[in-house]
């Protein structure tokens, strides 16, 4: 009798699989997806399973490997294809993601949900306008869940169509009433007036949500939510006092959801600081004829956003918008697993021993399609203030701009944006002061250690003196100033950012001292910044 004929099928195999990883037993769940992968060699399923191991044990170049085989070889079957792009983009194969993407847009009478995740995939690229495009066909072909309107919503709101973003989200609210998601965004379409506001609907919902003593943390946050709203609908309508009192109640529960860690931040600084100039034995990219990144790089809520927009307007330089893509890179090439502080900290101590030569290569062959022709193209993360001491030794050639808003307007500024369950530092006064000392510790370290590493750029000088300032940071990056990049209003280019609409308007001076409105409230900001040797 033939042997063979009692192997395991491939089926029982992966169910073998399934129960060795679960087990922890992960070096034989390998050995049993090698075998499945021996039988059958484009098994995707398998391969994205190999990789999730890998990854798990903190392999994170190697787990590459089996998602690029399995990019050469697709199913037929859109949802293994989706999770495979979902991975890829994880480990910044972000060309071979895409290429698949692109396969998936030919499949002909594609179900309304996989072109939802086609779009949630084209969004998570940056790609705003197929991923609207998407999301539209999956609302024709009949997607209609929740989660659905409000991406279609915010790709409307992204693109400039405020007036069909504004419908989309009062359909969604007329339906599900404590979609807090919804009621934040539609606030922050447009100013809210006496004669057009949602006040009363918006303390009702809130009156019906589970007291604060018996919520959960997901109603917790839906609660926040909707204190947010009203403090954005009581601002607009000058009813000042009220609202700090909302974005207190917010902010305060917004900070038992997401402790602040003062210690790691510290820790992280501390660690950056031990970064130097590049020695001379490293050698920089070749950057050949390609285009070129431009960094933009500060805190949240400095204007960043505007120097993007007028930067982008301009003829040779696009915009990719607020793009991980150096922070991945940086670990993919440091083979650091992504856990955020505790990884950022392993890659720094790999510091003098990561290849800046394939970093830069990596980072540019992945990015550059975002160029779409251009000379230039705009990478504007805030974040990458942390690794302007990796870029500088990367991509040498890339300029860098710091953008520089007075610590009183940047810090409320922050405090009013409601980030969900990011940025922790943003929703305690205190922790605000002290994030903002740590970044301003930072800062002094490049100036101080890389002198000309970046170029700070003044959000006052920007929009009081938009000519000058602008002509500078162009001669910075290589360029002559255009007469576009003085009238960002005009730029019709998607914006993914909570306050695209204000960003569509015409340069002007509103958010120099805003924080003002709120001086008294603000005391205790003003004293933690001093604290932390914050010249105000």
């Amino acid at each position: 009798m033939n042997n063979a004929s009692f192997a395991p099928d491939i089926e029982s195999l992966r169910q073998q699989a399934t129960a060795l990883r679960e087990s922890g037993r992960l070096e034989a769940a390998l050995d049993t997806l090698d075998a499945i992968i021996s039988r059958s060699p484009g098994d995707t399923q398998a391969l994205i399973e190999v990789a999730d191991i890998l990854f798990q044990q903190g392999h994170f170049q190697a787990s590459s490997r089996p998602l690029l085989f399995a990019a050469g070889r697709l199913p037929r079957n859109a949802p293994l294809i989706l999770a495979l792009v979902e991975h890829l983009i994880a480990r910044g194969e972000i060309l071979a993601a895409r290429a698949c993407l692109a396969l998936l847009d030919q499949a002909p009478d594609a179900p309304p949900e996989v072109l939802v995740a086609q779009a949630q995939l084209r969004f998570a690229l940056g790609e705003i306008e197929p991923a609207l495009m998407l999301v539209s066909r999956a609302i024709e072909a009949g997607a209609d869940a929740m989660e659905d309107l409000h991406l279609h919503a915010m790709l409307l709101q992204f693109s400039g169509r405020i007036d069909e973003a504004t419908a989309v989200l009062e359909r969604c609210l007329d339906r599900w009433p404590t979609f807090g998601d919804a009621a934040m965004v539609l606030v922050n379409l447009r100013r809210q007036k006496p004669e057009d506001h949602r006040l009363e609907w918006l303390d009702t919902q809130l009156a019906q949500l589970p007291a604060e003593a018996t919520a959960d943390a997901e109603q917790s946050f839906v609660r926040a939510e909707f204190e947010y709203a009203r403090f954005k609908t009581l601002d607009d309508l000058g009813r000042h006092d009220e609202a700090w009192e909302a974005l207190a109640r917010c902010n305060a529960r917004m900070a038992k959801l997401n402790a602040y860690d003062a210690e790691t931040e510290e820790a992280i600084v501390s660690a950056l600081a031990g970064i130097t100039p590049a020695s001379p034995e490293i050698e920089p990219v070749a950057h050949g004829n390609g285009p070129t990144p431009i960094f933009i790089v500060g805190l949240p809520r400095s204007g960043t956003t505007l120097l993007d927009r007028m930067l982008s307007s301009h003829s040779q330089v696009s915009s990719a918008g607020e793009i991980i893509e150096f922070w991945r890179q940086l670990h993919w090439v440091a083979d650091v697993v992504p856990s955020k502080s505790a990884g950022l900290l392993k890659v720094i101590g790999k510091a003098d021993r990561i290849d800046y030569r394939l970093l830069g290569q990596r980072y540019l062959n992945q990015t550059r399609w975002r160029a779409g022709g251009r000379a230039f193209y705009i990478d504007k993360l805030p974040a990458n203030i942390q690794m302007v001491g990796f870029i500088r030794r990367a991509l040498p050639h890339a300029p860098i701009l710091h953008m520089v808003r007075d610590p009183m307007d940047t810090c409320f500024s922050n405090f009013k944006a409601m980030f969900g369950n990011v940025s922790a530092y943003s929703y305690d006064l205190s922790a605000l002061g002290h994030h903002y000392g740590q970044y301003a510790r930072l800062v002094r370290h490049w100036h101080d250690a890389m002198p000309g590493a970046m170029l700070d750029v003044s959000y006052s000088a920007l929009v009081q003196d938009p000519a000058a300032t602008l002509q500078a940071v162009l001669g910075h990056c290589g360029l002559a100033i255009e007469d576009a990049c003085l009238n960002p209003e005009r730029n019709a280019s998607p914006v993914a950012t909570p306050s695209s609409p204000q960003v569509r308007e015409s340069i002007h001076r509103r958010g120099i001292g805003q924080w003002r409105t709120y001086e008294r409230q603000l005391v205790p900001l003003r004293l933690a910044l001093e604290a932390h040797g914050i010249a105000l």
